[in-house]
């Protein structure tokens, strides 16, 4: 898997014509908790964008890259438009999806199926009136009886500011066949921009926070990770091994304790956890040490948001 490589043309490869090449960049937006994450996922065939059922999991853009015969989509995570709760790391991922959407050649807006809403409908009324987003309609494969799913696709099929909706599961995989071929119809003729085996031009190191993150997410309780942030101290490769050194910031005293556990368990198990999956990533051995620290008003401190990479 790639890391950091610069986009420059690559030459065509073996078996494909440079005139019959196709690439471009393909952004998936929406409010939070609708599956963009898990739909990228699925579509590259590898994990590099972190999941949980709690919303606004995603809080930077994260590029997915699927080579498929002569085109090569590069595809954009983004974090959940949010409407509510608007601090400001909130409206830096806010800033980050709008500036999406003149970066791209594709623009995917997410939604859930038979759920339209006003946060939806936000999301939707940011989107310049030139551009007209591929609607695709995720998590079909819960909609019981099927038979209710048809008015939805027909209520919004009225709407003229989609180009094509896709109804689709994307942890079942289907309908990606047809996704595909909508979104190659769109891409530009050129050169592709990375390899045909990368997917993805994030560092390891990025990753890595991330999916340390991500047990965060899924181990603690409703609102305690929307107050924590992971910074990588120290990334260092001998060979095979992969030595790394984390620190998970925390708003208060109080959720130090939470996220630290009784007699360590809590982040023990954190820190298991996120390095099973960094092992995954890298194919290689980790040893992981996590610290936690307190940092109040994080979330809402722009200089303390650029400490932790955002850009504010």
């Amino acid at each position: 898997m790639s890391v950091t490589k610069p986009e420059q043309p690559v030459s065509a490869p073996d078996g494909h014509a440079a005139s019959s090449m196709r690439c471009g960049t393909i952004a998936l937006v929406g409010r939070p908790n609708v599956g963009k994450s898990t739909l990228l996922n699925h579509l590259i065939g590898q994990k590099i964008s972190i999941t949980s059922r709690k919303p606004q999991t995603t809080r930077a853009r994260v590029k997915g890259i699927l080579t498929h015969g002569p085109t090569q989509f590069v595809f954009v995570d983004t974090p959940g438009y949010q409407t509510r709760h608007l601090n400001a790391l909130n409206r830096a991922m806010n800033r980050s999806v709008l500036s999406t959407f003149r970066e791209v050649d594709v623009l995917l807006l997410v939604i859930e199926a038979l759920h339209w809403g006003s946060a939806d409908q936000q999301v939707l009324d940011c989107i310049p009136q030139e551009i007209r987003p591929l609607l695709v309609i995720n998590k079909i494969d819960r909609v019981k009886p099927k038979t209710t799913l048809l008015p939805f696709l027909e209520l919004l099929g009225k709407n003229p500011r989609f180009s094509e909706i896709f109804p689709l599961s994307a942890n079942h995989d289907t309908q990606f066949d047809a996704l595909l071929q909508g979104i190659t119809q769109r891409l530009p003729e050129g050169p592709w921009l990375f390899d045909a085996d990368d997917l993805t031009d994030s560092h390891t190191r990025f990753l890595a926070a991330e999916f340390i993150r991500e047990q965060l997410f899924r181990l603690l309780g409703e609102e305690l990770p929307y107050a924590t942030n992971v910074q990588i101290d120290s990334y260092v490769q001998e060979g095979g091994l992969h030595r790394i050194q984390a620190t998970i910031v925390v708003d208060h005293a109080n959720q130090k304790a939470m996220v630290i556990g009784r007699k360590g368990e809590k982040l023990k198990e954190i820190g298991t956890r996120a390095r099973q999956n960094i092992e995954k990533l890298v194919a290689g051995k980790v040893y992981l040490t996590l610290w936690v620290k307190v940092k109040g008003g994080w979330a809402d401190d722009d200089r303390a948001l650029k400490q932790l990479g955002f850009d504010v």
